[in-house]
């Protein structure tokens, strides 16, 4: 006997074949979906992760700076208020040189013959004044404040302060023969020059 196959039958095995497949395809299809969302999210969390770090190099680079200037800022502060307190006095010293000038000449002025016993009131009036410029060199020097007396020192300009030059027999060229005035230094800084001849080739 010759079985022909029918048309309906081949029909109703393919339509009961398709089911299956068709399931395999739906899930495959949204196993690649999902794929491919997973891999569109982790891009843009790569995405946004990059610019969030970015942001966070600049703000940590900010923030560096930012105690970098502080630091520079209390620095300069700092010292500030320690020059103020060394040198605050420097208005006031520079008027009281002037009082030490007025009484060095007053002893120098004395004529050291005359400084005798039988000439007790001089005598006395010329030790006072010593004691009294002893003393006032001693508060000086306890602030800080120096006495710039350069005879036979190297001329300075940041130091001395040249009256004149003169040619001198046995002194060096270039030092100073003369002090005219006593200068002054506070801790360090030149606050008046002295004033001073300078020795200069003949």
């Amino acid at each position: 006997l010759c079985l022909r196959t029918s048309p309906r039958l081949l029909c109703a095995a393919t339509q009961q074949k398709n089911p299956g497949q068709n399931l395999e395809e739906d899930q495959s299809q949204s196993q690649n979906e999902q794929k491919a969302e997973s891999s569109s999210a982790e891009k843009l969390l790569a995405e946004e992760k990059a610019k969030l770090e970015e942001q966070l190099k600049e703000v940590t680079d900010k923030y560096r700076r930012a105690l970098a200037d502080a630091e520079n800022v209390r620095q300069r502060s700092q010292k500030l208020v320690e020059e103020a307190k060394l040198y605050g006095i420097q208005s006031f010293c520079k008027d009281l040189l002037e009082v030490a000038d007025i009484l060095e000449k007053a002893t120098e002025s004395v004529p050291k013959e005359e400084i005798k016993d039988d000439n007790p009131h001089l005598k006395s009036l010329y030790e006072g004044l010593v004691m009294t410029e002893v003393q006032i060199q001693k508060v000086f020097k306890k602030h800080g404040l120096l006495r710039l007396d350069p005879v036979g020192a190297k001329f300075d300009p940041y130091e001395h302060e040249a009256l004149f030059h003169t040619p001198m027999e046995g002194k060096e060229p270039g030092t100073i023969a003369l002090v005219s005035k006593i200068g002054y230094k506070l801790h360090g800084r030149t606050l008046r020059p002295a004033l001073v001849g300078v020795v200069k080739d003949p």
